[in-house]
């Protein structure tokens, strides 16, 4: 369909101006000044060759083709706002795809998730887990929560939980036994739990001044839940992310058995969508509730520099 339509802020203009009788009035309407509110009723008029209005000293009236035409304006505006309110009100529910990792879907994520169901119950989280790039162009996802330093070009970028630090964890029952945890020297006689990041164990080990304990040696796994799982049922000593180990350290299924300074992990958790997207409603709205959760979460959990935990006797 090809058709001449004159610019839609000149048709706005001019069926405020035409309802009030006024520029004045239809300017407060629209938050511009009166002097814009004539400009555009004038730029509409040469648009269309024809005078809308018949201007008086104190006072503007419609002219006959002002009279006919606004009708019809005001229809037409009428329905662009009705349509424009539906497919708002559509794209506030719905199916709402969101990616992140495995592990923080389940140590962060899942735990708290039905409190976003109770807040927006007609907004269907459709959640997936991976650790592969996105490539939104490509991939029905909606918005996705990395573990990085947040450098995305040309994507909008939330920091979700930037307070991210180290510490070792384990099930309580390593403060008893053969060989009680007690202090970081005490690590020879246990195993030690990787993830993909063998080289923090190393860096924890030197700056706790461990110099017996060999970083590279016991398994390793490539998911952090599983890595804390394992430590929970007693199979070693895991370096724990505080956001990923907070639930359970609190719970007490996980016991932090030194009380050293953590080490910084260097990295964050990040809120990622394409930018042209970001303010789409579904999107928004999650974006509020998981940033309000993690400012609400982030001071559940103090590491035991901060609190005392002492070990069983």
């Amino acid at each position: 369909m090809n058709m001449r339509l004159p610019p839609l802020k000149a048709l706005r203009s001019f069926e405020a101006a035409a309802r009030h009788l006024s520029f004045s009035k239809a300017a407060e309407e629209l938050f511009v000044t009166p002097a814009a509110v004539s400009h555009q009723v004038k730029a509409l008029e040469d648009w269309l060759g024809v005078s809308l209005f018949k201007r008086l000293n104190r006072a503007v009236i419609l002219t006959n083709e002002g009279q006919n035409y606004v009708v019809n304006i005001r229809n037409g505006l009428e329905m662009i706002g009705s349509a424009t309110e539906k497919i708002m009100q559509e794209d506030a529910s719905g199916a709402l795809h969101v990616d992140t990792l495995p592990s923080f879907a389940a140590r962060w994520l899942l735990p708290r998730l039905s409190r976003f169901r109770d807040e927006h119950p007609d907004i269907d989280v459709r959640l997936s887990a991976s650790d592969h790039l996105t490539d939104f162009n490509r991939e029905d996802v909606d918005v996705v929560i990395r573990y990085g330093h947040g450098n995305y070009p040309g994507l909008r970028v939330d920091n979700l939980l930037t307070e991210e630090v180290m510490f070792p964890v384990c099930s309580p029952s390593l403060f008893e036994g053969k060989h009680p945890l007690r202090t970081p020297e005490d690590l020879k006689y246990h195993t030690l739990l990787h993830d993909d990041m063998r080289i923090d164990w190393q860096a924890w080990l030197t700056m706790a001044g461990v110099v017996d304990v060999d970083p590279k040696k016991g398994p390793s796994f490539n998911d952090s839940s599983m890595l804390l799982t394992a430590a929970m049922e007693g199979q070693g000593v895991a370096l724990g992310r505080s956001t990923l180990a907070a639930d359970d350290l609190i719970a007490g299924r996980l016991v932090q058995p030194f009380d050293i300074q953590p080490m910084q992990a260097g990295h964050a958790y990040y809120l990622v969508s394409p930018e042209d997207m970001a303010d789409r409603p579904r999107i928004a709205a999650f974006r509020r509730w998981i940033l309000e959760e993690a400012s609400v979460n982030s001071g559940r959990f103090k590491s035991r520099t901060e609190q005392s935990i002492e070990p069983s006797s």
